[in-house]
């Protein structure tokens, strides 16, 4: 997911605290329809949190050891994955020249990086085929005005006009795959609306992925519209489609947005982030791989989101603003949100998107923690026995 500017865009929470980080065609063979919709996230009416010493703590220093900045060129960064043999690294980048993200693939031994992306339109949310040399991420290139709106963003950019943000969903977003040096490039979705957040399963057979297309394939009444019009993550839902494109299945069926999916390491369980549907709270489920026996981990009507399974299964990370509507830091939690969570990071800056590498030794995050405060990937050290007398789990 990408910030760029936007009129009205929810979920306005995370909008203001993140300010400046920033073969298709194939039939759906599951309709939006079923009789009641899917659990609803935590209540937005907010109140303190009851205390709890574990969000007061001092972790980090023995939790992430050795963290140095991974990203050191463009703008800011965000958003990384390690390939399935922990390698490679791919992520999104602001570069000069160019005022929206573009993929870029690092050899995590020697530092080599490329761009994978086409350098048109906006691009976010990619991913490492786990057994072949391709990437998957979205990207509006093929938008026939991809190329007026980046030279309108940088007229824009360079009068200095103060706007205000907001999450794009851009409907000429599709979901590409590549080879890692950007050839041979196939469009995978190709339908109209917002399709992006995608992630390999394990095996590398399906892509699971967030999507408002259901919004754009049929007739919608006067209300429906106006829901679109103001805020078009209203309709957004997880769908499982197979790594070529075809065989889409809808997930969810939650007003409000479902987003940001990943599958565990063994390929039987799902983590996302799903809003309530005023777009102002977030909370993290989990759910089995085909959408069935979803549970809720939180529920204390805050931007909880960001979520990943650490390879061991013991726990989830995650990045919550618990502790202030600007201050996102990061929280672990067992899988089954039985216990407490317990604070992460304690840092002065914005802390989001955390993924272990793939033996679970290593962290990266999107951190504000820059001398000029812009997002930028970090990577430290993981102390996974640590983690696990914390939570209680050794």
């Amino acid at each position: 997911m990408i910030m760029k500017p936007a009129a009205k865009q929810k979920p306005s929470i995370l909008k203001s605290a993140l300010l400046g980080l920033a073969v298709g065609g194939f039939a759906i063979s599951a309709q939006a329809q079923q009789p009641e919709p899917d659990g609803y996230a935590g209540a937005t009416a907010w109140e303190p949190p009851a205390e709890n010493t574990n969000f007061e703590t001092t972790y980090e220093s023995q939790l992430l050891k050795n963290s140095y900045q991974l990203v050191t060129d463009g703008a800011r960064s965000g958003e990384g994955y390690f390939s399935a043999d922990g390698g490679r690294f791919v992520y999104q980048a602001e570069m000069p020249g160019n005022p929206f993200y573009q993929i870029y693939l690092m050899d995590l031994a020697s530092g080599d990086t490329n761009m994978v992306s086409t350098g048109i339109g906006l691009t976010t949310c990619s991913w490492i085929h786990p057994t072949l040399d391709r990437v998957m991420y979205a990207s509006t290139h093929e938008d026939p005005n991809a190329l007026t709106k980046q030279a309108e963003e940088i007229a824009i950019r360079e009068s200095g006009e103060d706007r205000p943000y907001g999450w794009d969903y851009d409907p000429y977003y599709d979901i590409y795959v590549a080879d890692s040096d950007g050839g041979n490039l196939v469009n995978l979705t190709n339908v109209m609306g917002y399709d992006a957040e995608g992630s390999y399963s394990p095996d590398g057979s399906k892509i699971l992925f967030a999507s408002n297309r259901e919004a754009y394939t049929r007739s919608l009444s006067k209300a429906e519209q106006a829901l679109l019009d103001d805020d078009a993550s209203y309709f957004m839902d997880l769908y499982v489609m197979d790594a070529d494109g075809s065989n889409v299945q809808q997930l969810t069926f939650s007003p409000g947005y479902d987003g940001g999916p990943f599958y565990n390491k063994e390929g039987t369980k799902i983590l996302w982030r799903r809003f309530n549907p005023d777009g102002n709270s977030a909370e993290i489920w989990t759910a089995d791989s085909d959408g069935s026996n979803q549970r809720q981990l939180t529920a204390n009507a805050m931007v909880n989101w960001g979520p990943y399974f650490h390879p061991s299964g013991d726990y989830i990370i995650y990045s919550s603003n618990l502790l202030g509507h600007a201050n996102f830091e990061l929280f672990m939690i067992d899988p089954e949100g039985l216990n407490d969570p317990v604070r992460v990071t304690n840092t002065e800056g914005t802390d989001i998107l955390p993924v272990y590498s793939p033996d679970g030794s290593r962290l990266a995050w999107s951190t504000t923690r820059t001398p000029g405060g812009a997002s930028q990937i970090h990577m430290a050290d993981w102390d996974h026995q640590l983690a696990l007398e914390l939570l209680g789990l050794d």
